[in-house]
């Protein structure tokens, strides 16, 4: 990957564009840009200005109408402004359009998760997926990119391979794809062989939406030091760590948490790392019970799930950010219906959560709960090690979870 050439530690200024189109509600179209400018801040910017607008489509030449484009151009202008994003993936004759209008650097969210990707990845496995993901999303913008970048002076969505003067042409940009991708097929090798000298341990995968806890539960039971923030795409390579509870080990790792509209860029570089989901033999689902749109995300997730392995593997829900959880409660007198944010978590517990699927409610944060965790885990992993070593199933007694500890075992 290129150098970063940008060296500022000041937040740049950026506006945010979304379309609310059939099917999705104003509460919705709230909830995608408070995502976005998670997103903008998680990448250096501060968000300063939101602009929305219904259509029953997107503009072809300029995804919003020629109205809400000259509202963007005079906010441009009043909030000098060095970066307008868009919330949904720009075609190339789109984002030319866009920026021979608005005479600023345009981002769509695709690009902007690629820079907070760029900016994460340490490791050479995960350099390596990124450049092949901002590559491929390059290539067919190459004409656009051409001048732009001539002119460009850094900044979120210029990370990557589009930080040096461009002097190459489609056939190099694909020489460099094919070569990533041979890399990537090494990559693989070497990581499925390191799955291969685990023997056969079983593998506890930790899966959800980005954001949600999985590293800080990470930390939490394998006493390891996962980062953990809160932001986006904070963790971007796969850690596994082999756990110990009472004697019986296994392996947990923490993925890369999913998000809407994922990139499918991403899905397709990052292979080797959802590895690690699809070779798991349990997985467990966390969930930010705290956010108020935590049930989309749940959908998200089993959704994209579904698309990385058809396979039906053990699933165990952890709800998440106990501490964190607030409702508002009904007046006796309200008769309009019930809505989410009026629902206890007592409530939740008894609803669709806690019926036919192993559920746990928890703060990693905090502590609290764990133990019922602890045992929930302990005994779906005892089911499949005593499956496959059923001569040293009296070495696993059942035990008390009250003041028990989970011994890491070190980096698998």
């Amino acid at each position: 990957m290129g150098e970063q050439i940008s060296t500022h530690q000041e937040l740049e200024k950026v506006i945010l564009v979304g379309l609310r189109t059939p099917g999705i509600t104003e509460a919705l179209l709230t909830e995608y840009l408070d995502e976005l400018a998670f997103l903008a801040e998680t990448a250096g910017g501060i968000p300063v200005k939101r602009y929305t607008q219904s259509l029953p489509m997107p503009d072809n030449k300029t995804f919003v109408g020629r109205g809400k484009l000259e509202e963007v151009l005079e906010g441009v202008k009043v909030y000098e402004a060095d970066c307008v994003i868009f919330d949904d993936e720009l075609s190339p004759s789109q984002l030319r359009n866009l920026e021979s209008i608005l005479k600023i650097r345009i981002l769509d969210r695709t690009n902007l998760i690629l820079d907070i990707f760029a900016k994460n990845a340490k490791t050479a496995a995960a350099k390596t997926q990124v450049e092949l993901a901002q590559y491929q999303y390059l290539l067919p913008r190459l004409t656009r990119m051409w001048t732009h970048l001539q002119r460009q002076r850094g900044g979120m969505g210029m990370r990557g391979p589009g930080e040096k003067e461009i002097e190459t042409d489609r056939r190099i940009i694909r020489d460099k794809i094919a070569k990533l991708k041979l890399d990537l097929v090494k990559i693989d090798k070497q990581k499925s062989t390191q799955r291969k000298n685990r023997g056969k341990m079983v593998r506890v995968a930790l899966v959800g939406y980005t954001n949600v806890g999985k590293s800080t539960l990470m930390n939490t039971i394998s006493k390891s030091t996962v980062l953990a923030e809160n932001k986006l795409f904070a963790t971007l390579d796969t850690t596994v760590r082999k756990v110990v509870v009472g004697n019986l080990p296994f392996l947990v790792a923490d993925t890369v948490g999913f998000i809407r509209k994922l990139p499918h860029h991403l899905v397709d570089s990052f292979k080797s790392t959802l590895d690690e989901v699809r070779e798991a033999d349990i997985l467990v689902h966390v969930v930010d019970i705290s956010h108020a749109g935590f049930e989309q995300q749940v959908d998200i997730v089993n959704q994209t799930l579904q698309e990385l392995d058809k396979t039906e593997k053990k699933m165990i829900m952890v709800f998440n950010k106990m501490d964190a959880f607030t409702y508002t409660p009904k007046d006796d007198d309200d008769l309009t219906p019930m809505a989410q944010e009026n629902y206890s978590l007592e409530d939740l517990k008894k609803s669709w959560m806690a019926k036919g699927l192993d559920t746990v409610f928890i703060s990693a944060k905090n502590k609290e709960n764990l133990n019922e965790f602890k045992e929930l885990i302990y005994n779906e992993v005892r089911k499949i090690h005593t499956a496959r070593f059923p001569y040293n199933d009296f070495l696993y007694p059942n035990i008390s979870f009250d003041d028990l500890e989970m011994e890491d075992g070190g980096e698998s």
